[in-house]
């Protein structure tokens, strides 16, 4: 068995096709009508149809209880420009976690939360520009000196 794709139901796919192409960069690589796969493999598929395939069960949106991950090798540009775009509702503004990626969380459309983190090379390169050794960025981080030393090399 191979896992193949996350799905998102939507209540509006040409809505939600817009704001996944102006706010993250997604295109619509295959189109089936009520349910299109973007780049990088993400599905959406209509509301109406979804229910279908549940045998009409109700559709609840907003969950909260999980979210698709992206990172951002521009992190600081990403923020610019959603501070740019009125529709975009925060879940947080952007944080820096504990070991020293920094991230923002906002909602799709139907309220499915999208997560965009500072790539981790960018973190691992950010530290050493900070003045940090290898080890002391690995330490940081929390990954082995190896993933540091990669990050440089790649």
């Amino acid at each position: 068995m191979q896992f193949q794709n996350p799905l998102l139901a939507v209540s509006d796919l040409e809505r939600s096709k817009q704001f996944y192409r102006e706010v993250l960069g997604l295109h619509v690589t295959l189109d089936f009508g009520a349910n299109v796969t973007l780049t990088g493999g993400i599905c959406l598929q209509t509301k109406e149809s979804w229910s279908g395939f549940l045998e009409g069960a109700k559709l609840t949106f907003g969950g909260r209880v999980s979210e698709l991950y992206f990172e951002e090798d521009d992190f600081d540009g990403f923020l610019r420009k959603l501070e740019a775009l009125p529709q975009i509702e925060l879940v947080h503004p952007a944080k820096e976690h504990p070991w020293g990626q920094r991230a923002v969380r906002f909602y799709d459309p139907d309220h499915h939360i999208i997560e965009v983190g500072e790539a981790m090379k960018s973190v691992c390169l950010r530290f050493l520009a900070e003045g940090m050794t290898v080890k002391e960025a690995a330490k940081r981080m929390d990954v082995p000196v190896e993933y540091v030393n990669d990050c440089i090399r790649s």
